[in-house]
This record gives structure tokens, sequence and C-alpha cells, in this order.
């Protein structure tokens, strides 16, 4: 005989700050409160070093305690947190219907995305090997680190050229790596990137290896147009060629713009009544963990909010 699905007021999809904020305000609103956070909850976070800009702690954290303290104060308030993920909704019949790659199945009246999204790296298996350790897809993040340093951007978007013009206040120089004849970014950050001093741009390259021993210590550049290779000796690369919005299973459930992140309203709504999202799922500006853990704590808010009006 089948499970009879378990029933919360609230489900949370999602690992990272988004998640854990909302769980957190949804289990001291009364509500009872889920969040299905995979395998290893804590999100991107748990791939930093160290994080010094969100608030409350005078010392750096690593990004694995930072995601720990908030599971233990999630946990704490009530929130029922499962290492698994969510595989498959249906925002259909009310109660909404959830069922996780583990077989799972939950039932919810109110749903709050917050899966996040993901930096898009190159796949070099040297890259891979260094995020954390001199590699990086965050350079508001990461930047203080290399203050005094030399460091490489690769990409030619506009966030490239404004991850490029950011590192500039703390490095002695950055090298931006672009692997056509032409960046993609608009004139304007392209006529500020020219003008700065200490930004170099090398045109029709393409990162081969990221060397190192523990931590970075250079790249190996390829010239895609004569082959020949170039060594920059430095301690920092900042990979910024755009994010992947993590949506895959809400591809025709919820309206997705053109790129794949969640349309919500300034209320965190979502084209589903009932639904919200919080965090770099929706955010396709600031992917800063303070601001996804404030948006957690609105879409929570408005959950609880919804949930008042089913009792009316």
């Amino acid at each position: 005989m089948a499970e009879t699905p378990k029933h919360f007021d609230i489900v949370i999809i999602g690992s990272g700050p988004a998640a854990l904020t909302a769980g957190i305000y949804g289990a001291r609103g009364g509500a009872t409160t889920a969040v299905f956070g995979g395998v290893a909850p804590g999100g991107q976070l748990l791939q930093t070093m160290e994080i010094e800009n969100f608030p409350g702690f005078p010392e750096p954290v690593p990004g694995a305690d930072l995601m720990m303290k908030m599971i233990k104060q999630a946990t704490r308030l009530g929130t029922v947190i499962f290492s698994e993920e969510i595989k498959a909704v249906d925002f259909g019949p009310r109660p909404f219907t959830l069922t996780s790659d583990g077989g799972r199945v939950c039932t919810a009246h109110s749903v709050i995305v917050a899966t996040g999204a993901q930096a898009r790296w190159l796949g070099l298996p040297s890259e891979q090997k260094f995020i954390g350790k001199g590699v990086s897809g965050c350079a508001t993040c990461d930047g203080f680190f290399y203050r005094g340093k030399e460091i490489c951007v690769i990409g030619g978007g506009d966030s490239a050229a404004e991850d490029a013009l950011f590192l500039t206040k703390f490095a002695s120089k950055v090298y931006l790596v672009h692997r056509r004849e032409a960046l993609r970014s608009n004139f304007r950050l392209q006529e500020k990137l020219r003008a700065n001093p200490k930004v170099e741009i090398i045109y029709n390259h393409v990162l081969e290896e990221v060397t190192g021993g523990t931590h970075v210590d250079g790249v190996n550049l390829r010239d895609v147009k004569t082959g020949k290779a170039r060594r920059l000796d430095l301690p920092g690369v900042f990979i910024a060629i755009g994010h992947n919005p993590s949506t895959e299973v809400f591809k025709g459930k919820l309206n997705l713009d053109d790129t794949g992140y969640i349309v919500t309203n300034e209320r965190m709504a979502t084209s589903v009544y009932g639904v919200f999202a919080a965090g770099d799922v929706m955010d396709t500006h600031y992917k800063q963990a303070i601001v996804a853990a404030g948006s957690g704590c609105k879409a929570a808010m408005e959950a609880i909010q919804y949930l008042e009006t089913l009792k009316k």
C-alpha cells in the first residue's frame, strides 16, 4: 500500500541562503515548513572558502560554516530538512504535489522555489580542480583577496567586462581574456575597459589550463589563430561566461524568461498563485548571498500571508 503523502503548509525547494532563510521565516511564522535541499544543503556557498561581506560576521567565515549555522537555525525553529531533491512538481490541483528523487511524495499549500543558479564553467579538469582555490565565478565575492596582485578574467560579454572593471579596485593588473577578436560587451563598457590602465585585453585566446599546487599559480592560454601558447603567472582566475538558473523541473510549470530565470513580481509571486520564488533562480543581476537571503525572507512572508487567505 502506497504511503500517504506528507503534508506541509510550505515546501521550499533549494538549499542556499534563500531557501534556508525562507525556512527560518516560514517556521517562525507558525507554518509547518520543509526544505528539500539535496544531498549537500548549502548551495554555491559550500564552494566559497571565505565570506567577508555577510552581516554579523566581523571575521571571515567559510561558506560551509555559514550555511551550517543557517541549517541549525532553521531546524531549531522547526523546519524539516530533507537531503533529497525535488524531481517532479504538480502545480495544478490544490494542494500542490511534489516528488523527490528518493521517491518521497509530499503535498503543500504553498511552494517557494529557491533552486539557485550555477556559475557557467568552461569544463576544464584543471579549472574544476581549483574552484575555491584560486578559480572563482564571483568577482564581488572574492575580488578582495587579490589586492595588489595580478589576476585574469575569462569572458567577453557584459558580465566579464563588469567583473574586470570591478576587480581593478583590488588587483594591480587585470587581464581580460576573450576567444574572439572583439568583445561582446556594450560599447560603454568597452570604452571603460580601454581607458583603464590596469586592464589588458587579450583577444583571440582561450584558457587551456589552470596550473598550481594547492592553489593557482598561473594559466596557460592558446592563440586560436596561430596556436601559439602564452603563459600568465598569477594567483586568481575569474570565469565570467554567465550563469545557468536551475529551472529544468519548472519548465512548462512556471513562466520563465528567455534565459530560463523564473519570472516574479515585486512580491516574489510566480505565474502560479501560491508559488513563490527567491534567490538566484529569479535574480538575474546581483548574485549575492545577502540579497538571496532577503528575497527568501520576502517569499516566506508572502507565503504565510497566502496561507491566511486560504483560511478565509
